[in-house]
């Protein structure tokens, strides 16, 4: 399969990658450094640095569309929030207009998007039948989700991954979390009632690649642990890992003062539920939270 991918050098992106070239997929990147692709994502990976090279002559099958500024690096001033639409929405909107001008049309667009997009909940369940929230982050899912659904028109299959936190001892909240935690540092946030919901790295690898290559399978998808957990109990769960206590708090005040708006993403969560990959008969290696850590820390 001949396969766009935006966000490939991205670390979720670069797995991905590794996956998809693993089976013989044919990978060309979207990417700012073009240069740095190969070395990346792998020496098969072709690259572009713009859309305008994406002609209607050049044949994709698929595209995977994961491309985003980090969201919680930078304080939410209107100029950080604007950069944000612009690396999700806007660029989608031209992903999918070069999709529609395509002499080849991808048969399928697989669609970045968070569980973010169901807003701040406490103790409901969320399914993909649950509708967005309210707050910026849900307001730029919900965006990002309308521009990629566009594609459909045309009659491409439109895939999107609401996607929770990709457990990966490399990088995002888990590497970040992990040398205060062997520290004995680590605390839960205020708190600690608000849900986190999760997803160890290789169960998202094998939904992402089973979604893209079921045929029926359109619409949102959950890509989540059947189990999630409160951030008090994934607190003890990662101390209990690294063999660590872990006695400390962070107050809400605090993070608040530091992180303003953002502390939203850390103070409140979303109990998600991955029901259609469950309808669909999808069977999650990595269910609950003690053995994905088990695995990734091993």
């Amino acid at each position: 399969m001949r396969i766009l991918m935006t966000g490939g050098t991205g670390l979720i992106g670069r797995r991905l990658c590794a996956a998809l070239t693993a089976r013989g997929d044919r990978v060309t990147v979207l990417s700012r450094r073009p240069q740095q692709v190969a070395a990346l994502c792998g020496a098969s990976v072709k690259s572009i640095q713009s859309l305008d090279e994406y002609t209607p002559n050049i044949e994709f099958d698929a595209v995977i569309n994961l491309a985003g500024e980090p969201i919680v690096d930078a304080r939410w001033t209107a100029q950080r929030k604007q950069m944000l639409l612009d690396s999700r929405v806007a660029l989608t909107t031209t992903l999918v207009q070069k999709i529609k001008l395509a002499t080849h049309q991808p048969q399928v667009l697989l669609s970045g998007s968070a569980i973010g997009y169901y807003g701040m909940h406490e103790e409901q369940s969320l399914t993909e039948d649950d509708a967005s929230g309210h707050d910026f982050s849900a307001q730029l899912c919900a965006a990002w989700e309308q521009a990629a659904l566009v594609a459909q028109d045309t009659g491409v299959r439109v895939v999107l991954l609401r996607t929770g936190l990709v457990m990966d001892e490399k990088g995002g909240l888990l590497k970040k979390m992990l040398l205060p935690f062997r520290m004995a540092l680590g605390s839960r946030l205020g708190n600690g009632r608000q849900w986190m919901s999760w997803i160890h790295r290789q169960d998202y690898l094998r939904a992402v690649l089973t979604l893209l290559d079921d045929q029926t399978a359109k619409g949102a998808f959950n890509l989540t642990a059947p189990q999630p957990v409160t951030n008090a109990q994934f607190t003890q769960t990662l101390a209990s890992t690294v063999h660590r206590p872990a006695v400390f708090f962070a107050p809400a005040t605090m993070l608040k003062l530091v992180l303003g708006e953002r502390s939203d993403l850390l103070l409140s969560g979303q109990k998600v539920v991955p029901q259609a990959l469950s309808e669909r008969g999808f069977k999650f290696e990595f269910a609950d939270l003690t053995s994905a850590l088990r695995d990734l820390l091993k």
